[in-house]
């Protein structure tokens, strides 16, 4: 677990040390392996949880059995806040999409840290409202752009949260099968993995199984707007 990580999450940043550890006392750590699920669409929101390293998805299952990945998130972020502004179920699926390492807090201990902190409430106002803000955005790609802009600007937004600088290029490991990216984007697999190979083509990036090489980080940028 990187405790720097979760000393730094939004949850935790306005609080002293002392009151971090009395707080971290009462949160359980957790490890998930790629692919288990950490909650499920519909069932009780009673705990919320901070990501240490890793990377998890959430969800929506249409009715007709389709899913469409609503976010990817990663270090320092946190999931399953919503339910303390609404209380009811889960609004979506959370998965692991590598080996993931978290802690959680139940609705108890975090109403106990407003209590004491009214002000972390704005720090998790502000993770709401980034969230929506990347949700508006998601909504306005898919009326307003093609396919291969929407890939360009997903790539970009992974490359800026999980990339790592090469010689190469910007690495990102994304951990994403090809199903996946496209449910992220909003299109056909089929679709997506053409725009990805017309990149190649172009030498903007270099394919490498769950991950991608951005090369022209500029034209892939333009091709996103």
């Amino acid at each position: 677990m990187n405790e720097t990580v979760v000393r730094t999450a939004p949850l935790f940043a306005e609080l002293s040390d002392e009151s971090y550890l009395a707080v971290r006392e009462r949160m359980e750590a957790l490890t998930f392996r790629r692919g288990e699920e950490i909650f499920h669409e519909g069932s009780a929101g009673d705990r919320l949880y901070v990501i240490g390293s890793g990377k998890v998805k959430l969800g929506h299952m249409a009715p007709d059995g389709r899913e469409h990945l609503l976010a990817i998130l990663g270090p320092g972020e946190i999931l399953g806040e919503v339910s303390l502004y609404d209380p009811g179920p889960r609004t979506a699926t959370a998965t692991a999409l590598a080996t993931t390492e978290m802690v959680e807090l139940s609705h108890q201990g975090l109403l106990q840290i407003l209590d004491a902190r009214p002000e972390v409430s704005q720090h998790l106002l502000r993770s709401l409202a980034l969230r929506l803000r990347r949700t508006n955005d998601k909504v306005a790609d898919l009326i307003f752009s093609d396919v291969p802009g929407r890939v360009a600007k997903a790539l970009l937004d992974l490359g800026r949260r999980f990339g790592e600088r090469t010689d190469a290029g910007l690495k990102v490991t994304h951990d994403l099968t090809q199903e996946e990216l496209a449910q992220l984007v909003g299109a056909t697999r089929e679709t997506v993995n053409k725009a990805l190979a017309e990149f190649s083509s172009r030498g903007w990036l270099q394919l490498q199984g769950r991950s991608v090489i951005l090369i022209d980080i500029d034209r892939l940028t333009h091709r996103g707007r």
